[in-house]
């Protein structure tokens, strides 16, 4: 593969992945460089809530109940991908932030009307490990959009996977101005 950084990027697994930890998820990738890749899985939700979770980490009582999301298999601090630049610890694609320190993860959970992603683990990759997946076939790939990492976690990969099945059919063609199911043309 020719060098492609995919910050910013949603991997889905293809059906030759085997890794049961990625069967239809997706992830967005925070990180990739020649040292490695590092992203969160969006569509995954735990049993937790926030209000569980910072009850268990004794911060003051949050009234959230947004679920807290499997972000991956590899243990690590809470992470919140979220859009507000104030809050940041790094700027993933303009409009989308990922931040890991508890204060900002606390400012970031008790504002309202603001979506976010708050995920526990990520997915990580060692230095071409990712590019190795991805030359074997298991990883498809498309540019992400800010929309879909807020949209319900059950309509996340659908939307996704028509996404890049439309990439690859029709890769010249404006996706705007095809039919969401051109079976009924």
């Amino acid at each position: 593969m020719a060098e492609k950084w995919l910050a910013g990027h949603f991997l889905v697994a293809s059906r030759y992945l085997r890794d049961p930890n990625f069967a239809q998820s997706v992830v967005l990738m925070i990180h990739h460089d020649h040292e490695g890749a590092m992203g969160v899985v969006i569509n995954r939700p735990s049993d937790k809530t926030v209000r569980e979770v910072w009850e268990m980490i004794g911060n003051d009582p949050c009234d959230r109940d947004d679920k807290i999301y499997v972000g991956g298999p590899v243990p690590g601090p809470l992470v919140a991908i979220h859009p507000l630049q104030a809050f940041s610890d790094h700027q993933i694609m303009p409009g989308l932030f990922f931040s890991t320190n508890r204060d900002e993860l606390d400012l970031i959970v008790r504002k309202k009307n603001i979506p976010f992603r708050l995920c526990s683990g990520n997915a990580g990759w060692s230095s071409g490990q990712l590019e190795n997946e991805m030359e074997a076939g298991g990883w498809l790939w498309t540019r992400a959009a800010v929309d879909d990492v807020f949209a319900d976690h059950e309509s996340i990969w659908k939307a996704v996977t028509q996404r890049i099945g439309l990439e690859i059919m029709a890769p010249d063609i404006d996706h705007e101005h095809l039919p969401s199911d051109p079976s009924l043309n």
